[in-house]
Formats: structure tokens, C-alpha cells, sequence
């Protein structure tokens, strides 16, 4: 079970945005993500419980950030409950997208996850509702994922297979580069890798 410490940063001017304490792992039904955020000062500033099944679909989202508070899961495309910090004004929405993302490193691992791409295949497109904080605000947004290639590195805990993904905003041509072991992303545009207790699980 990884467990470990992501530091999280503005994409623009890399401003440092906190931390994500997190860990994960398989399961029987699938993986499972669990990570409490803090923001530079060191305070709570969130959290988020996700649930996916054996094909990468999400069973169960949980997001709180600043009071606000968001739960999902895939039902007629993808389904959610946003409840504001009153809980007087809890809004449904429902879009017909294939997953769930955010600015949490939990979603590039269950994207990459959904598609189970090929090295070398082309580029496949995702459609999916984004949840931008702090007030956990739901868009809905199309990416581009291609799995450049896949390279095997040698640890002190034994190889290492690492997965560069290129990943491209549809509506802006903005291309990123991910990098991913496992479950664990290593790095990604705003996300670092800063502290990992136990080597990335595998995927069956």
C-alpha cells in the first residue's frame, strides 16, 4: 500500500499551492485513493476518498475543500451531488462523461487507469467533469491521452516500470507530460512527487 506526500503548485508562476498526504492500493473491486491536503501553512485544507472499480470506472468519489463538498460516481455517464458550506443548497448534476478529474493526483492514475492504453497507439479521447477549486465548481472538458512509451528502471527495490503519457487540452492544444509508475503518479504539470514510503502497486 504507497503511501506518500505530493507537493502541489500553481501551473503558471509555480507558486506553492500545499501538500497532498496520501496512500493506495488495489482491492478486490478495484483501487482506491485516500488523501488529506493541506495549503502552505500546513492547514486542512481538504480531502478526497476515491473508489474504482476493476475497469477504472468510478465507484465512489468523495472531494472537500473549503466547506464544499462533492460526491459521485459513474451513473448515466457520471453523476454528482455538490453541497455548499450551509448544506442548505445542495445542487445534482449528471453529464454524459466517461470519469471524474480534478487537481488531485488521484485522477491522471484513474485516467490512465479507464483507457489502458498502448505504447505507440494513437491518442484516445476522454471526455471528462472537472471539479476546480476552491469552491469545487463542475466543468466539463475533453482531453487527448497517448502513452508515449513505457520504460523500466532499476530500484533498490527491484525494476520500476515508468509510463510517460502525453496528455492534450482539446480546447486549448495545451499538451502536458505524465509520468506514472504504477499507482503512483512521479510527475505532472503542478504535481511532485516528494516522498513515497513503499514501492507503486501494479496493476493486474
Amino acid at each position: 500500500m504507497p503511501r506518500g506526500r505530493y507537493s502541489l503548485h500553481d501551473l503558471h508562476d509555480h507558486t506553492p499551492l500545499g501538500e497532498e498526504h496520501f496512500q493506495c492500493a488495489p482491492g478486490p473491486s478495484g483501487w482506491r485513493y485516500v488523501s488529506q491536503i493541506t495549503d502552505p501553512a500546513g492547514e486542512h485544507a481538504g480531502s478526497v476518498d476515491l473508489a474504482l472499480d476493476e475497469l477504472g470506472r468510478p465507484l465512489r468519489m468523495e472531494l472537500h475543500a473549503a466547506s464544499w463538498q462533492v460526491r459521485g460516481a459513474a451513473l448515466d455517464g457520471v453523476t454528482w451531488v455538490r453541497t455548499d458550506p450551509t448544506g442548505e443548497h445542495a445542487t445534482e448534476g449528471n453529464v454524459a462523461a466517461h470519469a471524474f478529474t480534478g487537481a488531485s493526483p488521484a485522477f491522471l492514475i484513474a485516467t490512465a487507469r479507464l483507457l489502458r492504453l498502448a505504447p505507440g497507439a494513437p491518442a484516445t479521447r476522454v471526455r471528462l467533469v472537472c471539479f476546480t477549486e476552491p469552491v469545487l465548481a463542475p466543468r466539463t472538458l475533453d482531453q487527448s491521452w497517448a502513452l508515449l512509451k513505457s520504460e523500466t528502471h532499476a530500484t533498490d527495490n527491484g525494476p520500476l516500470a515508468v509510463d510517460e503519457y502525453q496528455v492534450t487540452a482539446l480546447d486549448t492544444g495545451e499538451q502536458d507530460s505524465v509520468h506514472i509508475a504504477g499507482d503512483v503518479v512521479l510527475s505532472a504539470p503542478g504535481i511532485e512527487l516528494e516522498h513515497l514510503e513503499t514501492p507503486p502497486s501494479n496493476f493486474p
